[in-house]
């Protein structure tokens, strides 16, 4: 009988620690709140307004009291259709209280997006702010869905039924029911593309949250990461899973100041880190970019700032090196996380010299969790410097994903493997690098963009007989989205008519940056579009509009 091959499993350097995933999201957030509960927990660039850790706890069970009172149940799901606000931390947390369920969206989706995800997660309540009412409207007439508003909103055109969210922050919160949460219950449900196909549900419980914020905080630097003393800014989108997880949750975990800024503006941005004396700045690589070729960054005292952390999307060599330039008193760490699973992996530079950061490098697993490097052929585990997918396994990983059993399977093996699409290995010092992307999935700024959610609506159009949507680098964005398209007999259809077909059904990101015509596009067999040969095409300039 044969061997069986040999398993390379890694995990951190650090020993494992103790996590209370038994305890529900909120309850372990709030664990040591008699140690800060006078600090400031959550500070509104917008106002200026500032609330300390025992306010929020006390606004976040009087929120799930009034989840109650207006008929929300354990399970019920709401989505938050909000820029970065204190509100969004409040619902998110009470929610948590209630036992239910938080689906966040992008609130400058589409209708027909916000309709989409909504229906896909049987929405009860809408929180969203004035600006975005109009567009919600249509989607909660036709499913029965309640709308509540932060702010003042009134039209003409609407008849009233829109709640206040001040119905639920005036609740008694004594009158909020006990609930029993089990710590498999579902407390978000972000949506991700995962490795290929249309957007999903990720089904993420207390127990995966709890287990991703104390391998930040609890486990890689034993509060280092975010001290009680810290000024957190939160200027990356509060419905991403970066920013919820790492920044918000992370930080009411540890104690800290979190600044909330609803949208970046460089200059409003270099303003308030000197005015708030921002100690942890968390960036996307597009933010970076705009830091280091800033004009107007000298002119502001930036010398608070301790530790700079990227995630969402590879940051290179250069730009790692510029931004260390810019902010030579500040360490410097990379994250690799992503929403089916938070942290992968991380490195925390500021915790050491910040000459020892390997440029590329994304850190080393995070505690708690085993990673190993598959090949991606033979589906066997690779040793040390050998490139194959990263698999991560532990109770960091999601569920699985909504209502899409076949997804799930694809991406979670039956040994609990999450397979993350990534390409990368690990080297002599148990550092990961990423070199390449199994995945189909696009990445703007951050964001994700699902190429086949974009083909679907290409095809949709008359004047369009197939069509075929990849990654083009772009500096400022890191990519955007490119479609090849081949018309229909007869047709006449432009790139500008395309692109305009495009932006009136999708968020801004998702837009189509160039088109290029083509007679037909290239498919394996099984009718699998074979991307790498159309990226390659664009690598090459072997692509031409007409």
């Amino acid at each position: 009988m044969a061997p069986s091959p040999q398993e390379f499993i890694f995990r951190s350097p650090l020993p494992d620690i103790p996590i209370p995933t038994h305890l529900p999201l909120h309850s372990y957030c709030f664990q040591n709140l008699s140690q800060f509960q006078h600090r400031p927990c959550l500070i509104d660039s917008e106002t200026g307004d500032i609330l300390t850790y025992a306010e929020v706890d006390l606004a976040a069970r009087r929120i799930a009291a009034g989840l109650h009172k207006i008929g929300i149940r354990q399970g019920d799901v709401i989505m938050l259709v909000l820029r970065n606000c204190p509100q969004f931390a409040l619902a998110f947390i009470g929610a948590s209280h209630r036992g239910a369920v938080v689906t966040t969206a992008n609130p400058f989706y589409t209708t027909a997006e916000l309709t989409k995800q909504a229906v896909a997660t049987k929405t009860r309540l809408v929180i969203t702010q004035s600006a975005f009412v109009d567009k919600i409207k249509s989607l909660a007439d036709d499913n029965e869905v309640m709308i509540m508003c932060i702010d003042n909103f009134s039209s003409e055109n609407v008849n009233d039924g829109v709640l206040h969210f001040s119905a639920l922050t005036n609740a008694d919160e004594t009158e909020a029911p006990a609930v029993k949460i089990n710590p498999d219950d579902v407390v978000a449900l972000p949506f991700s593309s995962g490795t290929s196909g249309f957007p999903k549900g990720v089904m993420l419980s207390h127990k995966n949250l709890v287990t991703t914020v104390a391998q930040v905080v609890d486990g890689e630097n034993a509060h280092q990461y975010a001290a009680s003393e810290d000024v957190l800014l939160c200027v990356l989108p509060m419905f991403h899973i970066y920013a919820l997880n790492s920044i918000l949750l992370c930080g009411i975990r540890s104690g800290a100041a979190i600044l909330i800024v609803q949208k970046f503006e460089m200059t409003t941005v270099l303003e308030l880190i000197e005015k708030y004396k921002v100690t942890v700045a968390s960036f996307v690589p597009p933010i970076v970019l705009a830091l280091v070729k800033s004009g107007d960054a000298h002119r502001y005292d930036l010398s608070s700032i301790r530790a700079v952390v990227t995630g969402a999307a590879p940051l290179g060599k250069e730009l790692q090196e510029a931004i260390k330039a810019r902010l030579p008193h500040a360490a410097f760490g990379q994250g690799y996380g992503m929403t089916e699973a938070g942290p992968l992996a991380i490195s925390m530079a500021f915790a050491k010299e910040p000459s020892e950061t390997k440029p590329g490098a994304c850190g080393t697993v995070v505690r708690n969790a085993e990673m190993k490097i598959v090949d991606t052929d033979t589906g066997l585990s690779l040793p040390r410097n050998k490139t194959g997918e990263i698999c991560i396994r532990g109770t960091k990983v999601m569920k699985g994903y909504l209502n899409d059993p076949e997804a799930t399977e694809r991406t979670i093996d039956k040994d609990g493997w999450l397979h993350t699409g990534d390409i990368g290995y690990i080297d002599d010092d148990d550092e990961l690098f990423i070199v390449d992307r199994l995945k189909e999935l696009i990445k703007y700024k951050g964001f994700q963009v699902a190429p086949a959610e974009l083909e679907a609506l290409l095809i949709a159009h008359p004047n369009i007989s197939d069509a075929a949507v990849v990654p083009m680098k772009d500096e400022a964005a890191g990519e955007i989205p490119v479609a090849f398209v081949v018309r229909s007999n007869g047709s006449e259809i432009t790139e500008d008519e395309i692109k305009q077909y495009i932006s009136q059904q999708v968020v801004f990101y998702k837009r189509i940056g160039r088109v290029f015509f083509v007679d037909s596009i290239p498919k394996a067999a099984s009718g699998k579009i074979l991307r790498k040969e159309l990226t390659a095409r664009l690598n090459e300039g072997l692509v031409v509009t007409n």
